[in-house]
């Protein structure tokens, strides 16, 4: 049964997230859920210790139920990577023992997603195995889709999962399935005897199960197919057989797809509804609703399992849950707020946020406190998720120890061998201020100079394309705030007012700088750097940039209003009006003009990009670029590779490009008609103001450079940095 949520239950911001539920025999303290996410630190299938300091810290962090990452019950038959949990022998019960321990000991509950991976087998298909599928031929998904806008070192860490080989299929006998029943029953007992509190059988994402419930993938004309009850069977024949095995007191929740994103004839949101119907009649406690692409490259990996959209999945987890008795766990980049929704009207009754607790472990006991602004923002970049596709640890952006164990911990200050200082920040953005939040939150005395208005630097301004890393300015403000963190802003930092403050440390943080290329026109007024179109959005005063009266009065009565402080309704009102001209040339297709193009792109404008490399935003992690070019093309942005500028006239930008009709080398000069000329690349480290403030401090104040300041990483790369000279210092 489906506990309601009571008036005693614990107090906090999101109290129905907060509310306890029971899930078959398990008792759950909250319904916020960690689904399974690979970490890939497994030693050839066996737990090791940074497994469970992975988990253990998630249950520490308040979560109230734990799903293993995906675990092959036949190992390494059906494996997708060696660095997997394996299920398959005894040896790998001690593992799972101190790792349900481990969990326990913090009052969370835990489960073990148990799969087959079937045609998605990469162990199998570089030990020369088949893999195992319903029917034969496979259906048209797609495969090369992968290839486009990734690089070839992308690719070709990809192609080390299975040594370069290629798969091969076969089609699954019924003593291939039994055996793969068997197998399940196996594991789970094996899980059932490490003290955990159940399995989670994945029957989604194109996996063996997954590929058998499908109409598109299963043409069986056997009891295995044939019509919807004959492809359930596999997941029906698993479900029982690990009930079975375990008994009442074991946990049995099934993952489906509630829609196949790119197959005609896949499954659809009624047919998960019915299978999901059928999977707790043979004894499932709770049913996890998921989605997938079979095309597993380019946008369609965004379609599922990786949501690019909040609340991605709900509508198809409401019509699942409304086929069955049991609790739903809901998936698909659900924030708390919209968690909290969800459970309130019934939409699910346990919300899994993956990402999100990547990014922050303590989200849950953030909630119970009642600080939901002190939850740590995950700002779907997907970074954590490329590193899967070559069996690597995930890292986080806005995290800098997920993955990393090798980063310093941050040690409390103040005993004799190493005394509290005063540490100086130059640079409100995010290197600087996860800096200084760090070293604050371990005593020292923190002082922050930030020469605009306001904090967030670029971070902030790129809140206008990308809104959630607004809301990592806000978090990290917040976070260095409650740390103690003294901000000064509108204070621009010198050597002598930073000598002045008698600093033990100093943390220089003020970003990259950018160069006008040079070429003739690239000093027109209608050719803007970033710093001047944030200056042009925002109302800042660009003094002989831009001419034009009636734009510079409509700005400054947007400044004088407060309009232009908030990027939020900058955002919105831009779909109105902006003061860019209709035609816009973007110079440099890096992850800075490929957001900018599409942000334009979306409110009307004509965007051509010039990118010299012969890729497109290798900054971002190739889901996020997979995407961010799908949405760009869709809204008409063209997109120009090997483009070298070579002037700017008063209404045109004049290029060189590859010559379409010619060979070796040949290219052709272009005019494209240009308002507007936006200057996206040209941007490189500063360290010119450290090196300043070194000489004015002398030897024995040390100058830590971090963020775009010392090297260019964008947020990423300024908040590892920031962590690591904030542990340190």
């Amino acid at each position: 049964m489906i506990s309601d949520v009571s008036s005693d239950f614990v107090r906090g911001s999101h109290p129905y997230l907060l509310s306890p539920l029971r899930v078959g025999p398990m008792e759950l303290r909250n319904r916020i859920v960690l689904p399974a996410m690979d970490q890939n630190v497994c030693d050839d299938g066996l737990v090791t210790d940074a497994v469970v300091d992975h988990y253990a810290r998630r249950a520490e962090g308040g979560a109230g139920l734990l799903v293993l990452e995906t675990s092959a019950v036949a190992f390494p038959h059906g494996a997708t990577a060696r660095h997997q949990p394996a299920l398959s022998h005894d040896g790998v019960i001690p593992g799972l023992t101190r790792l349900a321990d481990a969990v326990h000991a913090h009052g969370a509950r835990m489960v073990v997603q148990a799969n087959h991976h079937g045609r998605i087998s990469g162990v199998d298909t570089a030990e020369d195995r088949p893999s195992l599928v319903p029917s034969l031929p496979l259906p048209d998904s797609d495969p090369m889709s992968i290839m486009v806008d990734t690089t070839m070192d992308e690719l070709m860490a990809m192609a080390t999962l299975t040594g370069g080989k290629m798969p091969t299929y076969a089609e699954a006998t019924v003593d291939d399935l039994a055996w793969v029943v068997e197998q399940f029953a196996d594991a789970a007992a094996r899980v059932q005897a490490a003290g955990m509190d159940g399995i989670e059988v994945h029957a989604g994402h194109g996996y063996l199960i997954d590929t058998f419930l499908s109409p598109a993938w299963n043409r069986r004309t056997d009891a295995y197919g044939g019509d919807e009850e004959g492809r359930a069977r596999l997941l029906v024949e698993v479900v029982e057989a690990v009930r079975t095995r375990c008994g009442p007191d074991f946990a049995v929740l099934v993952r489906l797809n509630g829609r196949d994103a790119a197959l005609p004839g896949g499954i659809t949101p009624d047919l998960a509804a019915r299978y999901a119907a059928r999977a707790v009649a043979a004894g499932a406690d709770a049913i996890h609703v998921s989605a997938y692409s079979s095309i597993t490259g380019g946008a369609g990996f965004t379609e599922g399992p990786l949501p690019w959209r909040e609340c991605q999945y709900e509508e198809m987890t409401r019509t699942v849950k409304a086929a069955v008795d049991v609790p739903v766990i809901a998936v698909g980049r659900i924030r708390p707020d919209e968690g909290e929704r969800i459970l309130a009207d019934g939409g699910a009754d346990l919300i899994a946020m993956g990402r999100q607790l990547l990014a922050d472990p303590d989200l849950p006991n953030r909630l119970a406190e009642g600080r939901p602004d002190l939850v740590r923002p995950c700002i779907n970049c997907f970074v954590c998720v490329a590193q899967n596709f070559w069996s690597a640890a995930p890292v986080c952006a806005v995290n800098a120890r997920l993955g990393r164990p090798d980063q310093p911990e941050p040690v409390p200050v103040g005993d004799p061998g190493h005394p509290a200082g005063h540490i100086v920040v130059v640079g409100g953005g995010p290197g600087g201020l996860e800096a200084a939040r760090v070293a604050a939150g371990r005593g020292h005395r923190v002082t922050v100079l930030e020469k605009a208005d306001h904090l967030g630097g670029t971070a902030r301004f790129s809140s206008l394309t990308t809104p959630m890393n607004g809301e990592l300015v806000r978090w990290l403000s917040t976070a260095a705030t409650e740390a103690g963190v003294e901000v000064r802003t509108g204070t621009a930092a010198t050597p002598e007012l930073v000598a002045s403050l008698a600093p033990t440390t100093v943390v220089v943080a003020t970003g990259a700088v950018r160069t006008r290329p040079d070429v003739p026109g690239a000093e027109l007024p209608h050719v803007l750097s970033g710093d001047d179109l944030r200056g042009l959005l925002t109302g800042e005063d660009l003094g002989d940039r831009r001419p034009g009266p009636l734009v510079r009065l409509a700005l400054a009565a947007g400044r004088n209003l407060g309009i232009t402080a908030d990027l939020g309704r900058v955002r919105t009102l831009s779909r109105r009006w902006m003061p860019i001209g209709r035609r816009v040339v973007v110079v440099g297709g890096g992850l800075v003009g490929t957001e900018l193009a599409e942000f334009l792109a979306e409110r009307g404008r004509t965007v051509t990009v010039l990118e010299d490399g012969t890729h497109l935003a290798v900054e971002m992690a190739h889901p996020r670029r997979w995407r961010a070019l799908h949405e760009a093309r869709a809204h008409g942005v063209d997109f120009r590779t090997e483009a070298r500028l070579v002037a700017v006239t008063p209404t045109e930008v004049v290029a060189e490009v590859p010559d379409a009709d010619g060979g070796d080398g040949a290219r052709t000069e272009v005019r494209l008609p240009a308002d507007d000329v936006l200057l996206a690349g040209g941007v490189g480290p500063d360290r010119s103001l450290a090196e300043a403030i070194g000489r004015a401090l002398g030897p024995d104040v040390p100058v830590h450079v971090v963020g775009d300041a010392g090297e260019v990483g964008y947020i990423e790369g300024a908040i590892r940095s920031g962590h690591e000279v904030g542990c340190r210092v």
